[in-house]
């Protein structure tokens, strides 16, 4: 079970995401905006953070830019959710310090095998 923070600002998206998550068996903290999320993610250290890439206001590779520069936030995984695939948008995305990416709505094997793919590589980097 992971503590897995979303940042996504549309109620469909949030509520799929979420709920994908939570039948998963994960605990999912929520945040609308990309200000709040990182704030929610200095403060209460989730495992993992999944942040929509078209956010209104600041997008979320900016958000994934804050929480990878940030001492507080840096070792956390961050992977962009994207509701289709852009081409490039995978090179974007991880430029900008993003772990992976992942298309919503999300389809759980693959977003497990993600997942599972990150914390291994957190995993071995924290050794």
């Amino acid at each position: 079970m992971l503590r897995i923070l979303v940042i996504e600002d549309s109620p469909v998206g949030m509520a799929l995401t979420v709920a994908a998550l939570e039948d998963a068996g994960h605990v999912v903290l929520q945040a609308e905006r990309a200000a709040f999320g990182v704030d929610v993610a200095r403060r209460e250290q989730p495992d993992l953070v999944l942040v929509d890439i078209h956010l209104a206001g600041t997008d979320g590779l900016q958000a994934a830019r804050l929480l990878k520069s940030d001492p507080l936030t840096a070792r956390i995984p961050v992977l962009a959710l994207a509701a289709f695939a852009i081409r490039g948008g995978d090179a974007e995305a991880r430029a900008a310090g993003c772990d992976g990416v992942v298309t919503q709505p999300i389809r759980y094997k693959e977003f497990a095998a993600v997942v599972d793919a990150v914390m291994r590589r957190r995993t071995l980097a924290s050794r």
